[in-house]
Parts: C-alpha cells; structure tokens; sequence
C-alpha cells in the first residue's frame, strides 16, 4: 500500500512521524555538486576558496576558512590564539559538548560559568568571577541561536573565540551581524542547522596570520605554498571538500528565505504553545538583537518527568530531543574534572526540563498545530510528573 502523502503532516498522514529536521536542498545544490563530479577535482579545488569569500562577505568578516566541522573549527580557532598546556578557556556547560572538548584536545582545561536564565547564555558577571592567572580565552556559545553577550565579556580584555555554530543570520546587541565583530567565530554546517554541507564547518575573522595558520593546519601542516614535501607545522586532515563547499555556495545562495523559514515555524510556535502554563519558550529578541533560528527548544514546567513526556510524544510520531545535557555532570566531566551536581545550577535546571521539538524551514501550520497539541495533551497528564 502506498502511504497517502498530507502536506499538513508529511508522509502518512496525521499519524506519521514528523522529522526532528529537515535540510532543504534542491536543484542548484545538485546544480553546483554535478559540476565539482564532472570536473574531477573534488577537493583543493575551486569550490572551496568560493565558499570561503562569499561566505565571509554574508557575515562581515574579512576572512573564512572551511574547514571539516565546527568542532576542528574552535579546534583550530583555539590553537591560533595559543592557547595550549594549563590554560583555561572559560566557557559554558550549557551547549554541545564539542565547545568544551576543544580546550582539552589542546591539554588546556574549560572552566565553566554558570548561565543567563533567560538567554541561556554565558552570564559575563560568572565570566568573570572564573577568570584566573592561567586563563587565556573566553569561548562564548550563542546559544540556540542568541547572540551571547559580547561587550561585556570583551571588557574582560581576554582573547575571544565565538562558539556560533547555531547562530547564523543572528545579529548581536549592538546590531552587527554574528560573525563581523573581528574576533574568530566558528559556524557549522551540520544538516539540521540554518543551511549545510553535509559536515563542515567555517572559522571567519579579521586577523591575516589567523587565516594564514588555519589554513595550513586544516591540511596537514603544509606550506602556503601548498608543497607537501614541507610540512612546517603540525597539522590535521580538517579540510572541507569541494563537494561539500559547492553545496554550501548553494545554500548560501538561498540562506535568506532559509532564514525566513525557520523564523515563520518559530512564530507559528509561539503562538500555538503560548497557553502552556509552566512551559518556557526561547526568549524574545530584545534591542537590536536577534536570534538566528537554529532549533525550537522549550523547558517543560517544574516537576514534569522530562524523559516520560519525550517517550509519550515520540509515541505518536513527534520525536523530541534533550537539548542540552549539562556538560558538567557528563561522566567524563565528572572523572577528569571532579564536577558534581549543585556547580553550576541554573545550568542544571534548564538542562533538566529542556527539549528540542521538530523544527526546519518546510514545516507546516498543521504540523505545528500537531506537536502543540501533542505537548499539551502529554503535559495534561498526571502521571507523567516527576516523582523525583
């Protein structure tokens, strides 16, 4: 039997899963990935310089570099200023894990700092109650898309590394583009976030040396020159191939009504979740700052059974995500760095009661009207509050 396809709820009808995310590709990706096939080259070829320049002319940066993720990004971010053995690199536990890793693969330590309960970003007053003699950087999370704080954690006079992986088309405080404020800012291009190449990432900044070493390190130490008979430095195999930067250059070409699309889903689910009493939606903008729209992420009222309420609404074809685990109280964390529940607790109670709902540009009225009236139902639920 073939499904019935409903533009309301996808594939299935009513009843049908609704994806978590969804890339938007189309003819001119397949248009520009055909032509690096034919042309042979794919990788170190023309694709990629392309990207990098356009790229960093959309956020106002004099520089990009494409690099493999937004993790070798900050990776490699974090080495250009220097940061190496003992350091400490301040920064969030409330982000993807990949923000704090980086500190680590470099032997330094990430000292975290507790967060702003309404942006969920790095509180820059906690910021600066952690910084001590071996900090040498500050590595912000726009977090969800929403510019951090950043002139306040500049006064701090540290260097700074922008974690905007999830901030593309976000505008800070001040009214620049994320991205053109001079320091190194990394965006990743993974298929759920604001537009992709698959994998991949870009570290933009206004600095020419910064540029100059990324661009060797990505590939393996080589000369600028591009001799690999002389690898001058240590390097790593960060680099971006042409296949994927020609699906970037596509994705850039329609960034805006990408951006458009999520920002359109994001309204219809203010207005369909706003009765929800106890629920938490992302916060508003506020000023000349704007979110660039990356998930959809609520926090469940207090005392509401989190893992419950994901089973429930999975059971009926509306996946949910916990978005984000506390970096601190990982295992890992815990093991190496001796972190423990109570460290950093506005952290821990966002973390506890947040969940990411289906969210892409293509979403419809009706799936969003689906999921809110899923969410509702499940919340009405008694037994699905926490007995903890």
């Amino acid at each position: 039997m073939t499904a019935r396809l409903d533009p309301e709820s996808g594939p299935g009808g009513p009843d049908s899963l609704i994806p978590l995310a969804r890339p938007v590709i189309g003819e001119r990706e397949e248009e520009l990935v055909l032509e690096v096939l034919r042309s042979g080259q794919l990788s170190l070829g023309p694709m990629a310089p392309a990207f990098e320049q356009a790229f960093a002319a959309r956020v106002g940066a004099r520089h990009g570099s494409a690099v493999s993720s937004g993790t070798a990004g900050l990776h490699l971010a974090l080495r250009a200023i220097g940061v190496t053995d003992g350091d400490e690199v301040i920064t969030t536990p409330f982000s993807f894990v990949a923000s704090s890793n980086v500190a680590i693969y470099e032997r330094a330590r990430p000292v975290f700092a507790d967060i702003d309960p309404v942006t969920l970003n790095i509180d820059p007053d906690a910021a600066a109650a952690a910084v001590s003699p071996r900090t040498t950087a500050i590595l912000p999370v726009h977090v969800f898309g929403y510019p951090a704080e950043m002139a306040a954690l500049e006064k701090l006079g540290l260097p700074i590394v922008e974690d905007a992986c999830e901030a593309l088309g976000g505008v800070y405080a001040d009214g620049g583009v994320i991205g053109g404020r001079g320091h190194q800012a990394v965006f990743a291009f993974y298929a759920n976030k604001q537009m992709t190449t698959g994998e991949g990432g870009m570290v933009v900044s206004s600095d020419s040396a910064h540029k100059q070493q990324i661009d060797s390190e990505r590939n393996q130490g080589r000369a600028p020159n591009m001799d690999w008979l002389d690898h001058d430095r240590l390097g790593f195999n960060y680099r971006l191939s042409d296949l994927a930067c020609a699906l970037g250059l596509a994705q850039l070409e329609r960034l805006d009504s990408l951006l458009d699309g999520r920002a359109r889903v994001a309204a219809l689910y203010r207005e369909a979740l706003s009765e929800i009493e106890g629920l938490t939606l992302p916060c508003e903008d506020a000023g000349l700052a704007r979110r660039g729209w990356f998930v959809f992420v609520v926090q469940l009222p207090r005392g509401t059974d989190k893992e419950q309420t994901m089973r429930a609404l999975g059971a009926q074809g509306i996946p949910a995500k916990p978005y984000f685990p506390a970096i601190h109280l990982m295992s890992y964390y815990q093991e190496k760095f001796g972190h423990r529940a109570g460290d950093f607790p506005v952290c821990e109670d966002v973390s506890e009661r947040s969940i990411a709902l289906p969210f892409f540009p293509q979403m419809t009225e009706g799936q969003v009207d689906r999921v809110a009236s899923a969410l509702t139902s499940v919340l009405a639920r008694g037994p699905l509050a926490s007995r903890a």
